[in-house]
């Protein structure tokens, strides 16, 4: 298992169980991390493309273990979600996480980025946020949105009456690409 796809040209996808995306921009940065079970696929996959000390940004989609589980990978990272992912992180990270380990990650507020639309995207968790990468039309969804559905909305943090709103959102973005979190 595990396996690296080009999406376009300095954006890549790592599957391990859930996604990863690796962009090799001036500074480079991953889109989740995957799952902690995964970490020799991640290792492995991503090494191929970049040393991992020289990964700077860390954008978490949201706090589940298995977009978080290789946090510890990235020496040289910040670590980014968004602000209500971060107060339920605060509150309760084992139960953010849906993990019975304590993850200890310290995460920052993600604030404006130029190449990227964030939007926030309730429902599978209070803080669940998409980026949209405004150069190539790219959707990356965490677990709001996949090929063919949506995230569990049955969860700790999930708040299931905004995942329609969330998801309406999406339908008006006209992207090109989806990156989902997973590949159903």
């Amino acid at each position: 298992m595990g396996y690296t796809e080009k999406i376009v040209d300095k954006v890549y996808k790592i599957k391990a169980d859930s996604n990863l995306y690796f962009l090799d921009f001036d500074e480079k940065m991953v889109i989740d991390t995957g799952s902690d079970s995964n970490k020799d696929i991640v290792k492995r996959e991503l090494g191929k493309l970049v040393e991992l000390k020289e990964i700077k940004k860390i954008i978490f989609t949201h706090l589940h273990y298995d977009h978080i589980g290789n946090y510890d990978l990235f020496p040289n990272a910040k670590f980014f979600a968004s602000l209500s992912e971060i107060e339920d992180f605060k509150k309760d990270p084992v139960g953010t996480t849906v993990s019975e380990e304590k993850v200890d990650v310290d995460l920052k507020l993600l604030g404006k980025m130029k190449e990227f639309e964030i939007i926030d995207t309730p429902g599978h968790t209070r803080g669940s946020i998409c980026l949209f990468f405004l150069k190539e039309k790219i959707l990356f969804s965490g677990d709001t949105l996949f090929y063919k559905g949506f995230g569990r909305i049955d969860l700790p943090t999930s708040v299931p009456e905004e995942m329609k709103g969330s998801l309406d959102k999406l339908k008006k973005l006209e992207y090109k690409v989806l990156c989902p979190g997973h590949e159903y």
